[in-house]
């Protein structure tokens, strides 16, 4: 019986994948969003690049302390720059979420994305406690799609 392709939790050459690292399937689902190399020189690969991305990210270390496996740490940095910059990120999570909901696997009744910020009063900082302006009221969202899009407006 021939093994049916799927979800291998595999990382890069089917090693087992490393922590913050891109499996197989989670690669293959955003490699036509990434830019196709054109004219000039080599670019470092793309899945390399990402799996540097996320460690810094996930980590909480500096690029500077990157491991070395990633690539140097200037160029892992400029593209996460350049791609921010061109919502590369936007269009590949706007892709995730599509698809996850497709498979039916958001429970939009349970999800839950709250940018607002409510401040203190000012007494809880220790100001005196004269009346002043108060923070505007926080309004719950009608439509979860609605409020999952306009969470992730930069």
């Amino acid at each position: 019986m021939a093994k049916k392709k799927g979800r291998t939790g595999r990382g890069v050459d089917g090693r087992p994948g490393r922590r913050y690292e891109l499996t197989d399937d989670g690669y293959e689902r955003i490699e036509d969003l990434l830019p196709r190399q054109r004219r000039g020189g080599k670019w470092a690969d793309h899945r390399t690049v990402l799996n540097g991305m996320f460690w810094v990210l996930n980590s909480g270390a500096h690029w500077r302390d990157m491991p070395d496996r990633y690539g140097k740490w200037e160029t892992v940095y400029g593209r996460y720059r350049r791609w921010t910059r061109e919502g590369l990120f936007d269009r590949i999570l706007e892709r995730l979420h599509v698809s996850l909901d497709d498979d039916g696997r958001i429970d939009w009744s349970v999800f839950d994305v709250d940018g607002s910020s409510i401040r203190a009063h000012r007494v809880a900082a220790g100001a005196s406690k004269k009346t002043g302006p108060t923070s505007r009221a926080t309004t719950p969202w009608d439509d979860p799609a609605a409020a999952l899009a306009r969470s992730f407006i930069l």
